[in-house]
């Protein structure tokens, strides 16, 4: 069994004396792992820094077996990065919420956000809209999805400003009037995709909402917390502001 890809490093740790455990999101093949023999030493170990971009080529004698890599680089966005707490933290967090999901299963449009947020997370407020558009998708991946495109009491589309803790559904400014305190807010660019994020607060605020989601349907029932590198990340936000 072997297979071609290109993929972004999420982590490694020690396989033997001089090898390493590397694990890589992909394109077409998700959240996958793979032995790459010497990864511990001096030329690789630059390598193999969580963000880079690399061209993977995995092979195993039987599909279930963790299996071997070969790497090269394609780009290091790791030492771009190392020295943004913003970027680094939102890596992190990035891996944390892959790893909610099975390995090796595709999740081609998470991939292609996970690559945006490389490429602009030196940019805060544009890294936290990325990464909150991240999370959402996530949710839909999870069997948890947020139906934000109409207001859940009215059917109309426009001023949507909440959203249901019960239902997950978006709801307008009326319709929501008598319950506002019970409703989570939802900054515009949520449930458009034609508004950027201009504001750390309005990030924030997006934040609180997908991680009430997280916490009730997936950390929750899983006896999870919510990662340290969210909490983190949204930290070095305000900081960067």
């Amino acid at each position: 069994m072997e297979w071609r890809d290109e993929g972004i490093i999420l982590g490694t740790r020690r396989h033997g004396e001089s090898s390493a455990i590397v694990e890589v999101m992909t394109r077409a093949h998700g959240r996958h792992m793979g032995v790459v023999r010497g990864g511990r030493s001096k030329r690789m170990q630059p390598m193999l820094q969580v963000g880079n971009h690399v061209s993977l080529h995995w092979w195993a004698r039987l599909d279930e077996h963790l299996g071997s890599y070969q790497i090269e680089p394609l780009s290091f966005s790791a030492a771009r990065l190392i020295d943004l707490p913003v970027a680094l933290f939102a890596i992190q967090l990035a891996a944390a919420h892959l790893r909610l999901l099975p390995e090796r299963d595709p999740h081609e449009n998470l991939y292609e956000t996970l690559q945006l947020l490389l490429e602009h997370c030196d940019t805060p407020v544009a890294a936290g809209e990325l990464l909150l558009r991240f999370e959402l998708m996530l949710l839909e991946e999870l069997g948890f999805g947020l139906d934000l495109k109409s207001c859940a009491a009215t059917g109309g589309t426009t001023d949507l400003i909440y959203v249901s803790p019960k239902s997950g559904r978006a709801v307008s400014r009326d319709a929501g009037a008598p319950w506002a305190d019970r409703l989570l807010a939802m900054p515009e660019f949520v449930c458009n995709s034609r508004v950027r994020a201009e504001t750390v607060p309005d990030i924030c605020t997006a934040f609180k909402l997908t991680g009430f989601f997280f916490t009730r349907h997936v950390w929750e029932p899983r006896g999870q917390q919510q990662p340290e590198s969210r909490s983190g990340f949204i930290s070095a936000l305000n900081r960067a502001a």
